[in-house]
């Protein structure tokens, strides 16, 4: 219905401009002669009355059967306003006659088929009756039609030319019309067809898992779908109108790689990238041509967050590393375990036949040392590298570390100016875990606190319950966090400090923060460690409060800590 009114609007303003043309040009002509004709000028009133009557009604109408009518009314009126001009013009020698075939041309454009036959013989039917009626001479007397000039076969073949005229134009009129109407049906129907395939095309893009953006052909990202943002945290915004290797800094230097973007065969490779947080990310990214008819149109570029996957490699390798290692060395350190408790053995029995000379004893004292402190360490190994199975028990940490806070604090005074604050939640933290297991983490990192202040400090112990969000669920998480004002740590050490060990004290085995890790780790837990070099650090312990939480967090928990 709209198309119908937008129609009958045309056809309002064609009708003015045809009369004011026509008629106003006419009557002009006659007023250059001193002649005036009042018909002129009543059709012209007539037809701008009508045209404003038909405007303020065509506002009111909007049933289908209404319109209709109303388009009928108006090709009628046409038609009388038409045969009145033309009987008062001469009749069948009248130069108006032919606003009837426009009438037609355009009433056939307006309601429905067949319209323009029906109209093209309605006014053949009318010019008939007004060239009968001025053939025989009715009408003489009141001068509204006059006298023909024309004999009457003359007056037959001028009618006879007139209605086939009409005729044939109304019925091309009215085929035209309705190829024209079956074009425009078939335009939208294949218009809608296209708009169901983009909207769909759309859909399948922004239902993809994997992060999707579309370039132009300089390059520049035109689309990013909602994948792409939930990966790496940019909104399309942020990234329209980039170039997409500024955005994934991505610049090959290979012109291999450089010319596969121009081919068509995909580019596949991986990029170190920051998230929009600051956290990094392993973006697996294959990136292809866009062709269109033959033509490079752009690059569409699919990538894929990888870090999880190669974390887990990662960690797969570096677990593969230390079995391998820890069953090597723990066959070598009970090999040597064995000579060495011997060795401290014979030097215990040797020392008591040294005598006074005060050097030996002192040597011998050395020697004894020495060996007690390799054994320390031995067992320290074998610990980490065979730790025994756990034994998970559901406990309250808060208690757990209460019960080493007694060591702890009697640790503390046997050094010089250190000070402990604990700060524990209220409210219970319960857990499945191996306290005693549990206790040697807390009193190793609370040693390795105590040696990172040679000059005194303050021990900071305190707990708490986090929740946090891995996997589409959230899940309560206890933290265990243990912060110092010493030294420090170094940003390069960062993924040292848990290495066998590695250790950047005078004194030390470099086992008790690898101990740590391993128990942290057996408990489906991980380790947050925050440190700037002369503020102190912090490490934080932090342990699923369920079976079911361990699980989703066992590989998520530290690019979990990154991103909260």
């Amino acid at each position: 219905m709209p198309e119908l009114k937008t129609r009958l609007h045309w056809l309002m303003g064609l009708r003015v401009a045809i009369v004011t043309l026509l008629l106003g040009l006419s009557l002009a002509f006659q007023s250059t002669r001193g002649e005036l004709v009042p018909t002129f000028s009543a059709l012209i009133i007539l037809t701008y009355a009508t045209t404003i009557a038909y405007a303020l009604l065509l506002r009111r109408l909007t049933a289908p059967a209404s319109l209709a009518a109303f388009t009928w009314l108006q090709v009628g009126f046409d038609f009388v306003l038409e045969t009145i001009l033309v009987a008062r013009t001469g009749g069948i020698e009248s130069p108006f006659a032919v606003l009837y075939i426009i009438t037609v041309s355009v009433a056939s454009l307006v309601p429905h088929r067949r319209v323009g036959l029906v109209t093209g013989a309605g006014c053949t039917l009318l010019f008939g009756v007004i060239t009968w009626v001025q053939h025989v001479g009715l009408l003489h007397a009141s001068g509204w039609l006059p006298p023909s000039r024309l004999e009457g076969g003359e007056t037959l073949q001028t009618f006879g030319v007139y209605g086939l005229a009409f005729l044939v134009v109304g019925f091309l009129s009215g085929v035209l019309a309705d190829q024209l109407r079956d074009a425009d049906q078939s335009l939208r129907e294949k218009e809608q067809g296209l708009n169901r395939l983009q909207v769909f095309h759309e859909s399948i893009v922004r239902s993809i898992s994997s992060g999707v953006f579309i370039t132009d052909e300089e390059g520049r990202i035109t689309s990013f779908n909602p994948a792409a943002h939930e990966v790496t945290g940019y909104a399309f915004s942020d990234v329209q109108g980039r170039l997409w290797r500024d955005v994934f800094n991505w610049h090959s230097g290979d012109p291999t790689e450089e010319a596969a973007l121009m081919s068509v065969s995909p580019l596949r490779f991986e990029v170190d990238w920051l998230h929009a947080d600051g956290s990094r990310l392993v973006l697996g990214m294959t990136v292809s041509p866009l062709h269109a008819q033959g033509t490079q149109r752009g690059l569409v570029g699919v990538f894929k967050d990888m870090t999880q996957i190669r974390y887990l490699e990662e960690e797969m390798r570096r677990r593969e590393w230390l079995a391998n290692l820890g069953e090597m060395s723990a066959g070598m350190a009970h090999e040597i375990r064995n000579p060495l408790g011997a060795l401290a053995g014979a030097m215990q029995m040797l020392r008591q036949d040294v005598g006074p000379d005060e050097t030996s004893q002192r040597l011998m004292d050395i020697a004894i040392r020495e060996a007690r402190r390799l054994d320390n360490i031995i067992t320290e190994f074998l610990q980490y590298a065979r730790p025994p199975a756990l034994n998970l028990v559901e406990h309250d940490l808060n208690k757990v570390l209460a019960d080493t806070l007694d060591l702890i604090q009697h640790e503390a005074r046997s050094r010089s100016g250190i000070t402990i604050v604990s700060r524990m939640t209220p409210n219970p933290l319960m857990a499945q875990v191996d306290q005693d297991q549990l206790k040697q983490v807390f009193w190793n990192l609370a040693v390795n606190a105590f040696d990172a202040m040679p000059e005194g400090g303050t021990l900071t112990i305190a707990t708490g319950v986090r929740r946090v969000e891995v996997g589409g669920h959230r899940s309560d998480v206890i933290e265990i966090g243990f912060q110092d004002n010493g030294e420090g740590i170094p940003k390069q050490n960062f993924d040292k400090i848990f290495l066998p060990f590695f250790t950047t004290k005078k004194e030390g085995s470099g086992l008790g923060l690898a101990q740590v890790y391993r128990i942290v780790e057996l408990h489906d837990g991980w380790i947050k460690v925050e440190s700037e070099v002369g503020q102190g650090a912090r490490f934080v312990v932090c342990l699923p409060q369920s079976a079911e939480t361990g699980v989703r967090l066992r590989h998520g928990g530290r690019e979990l800590w990154k991103r909260s």
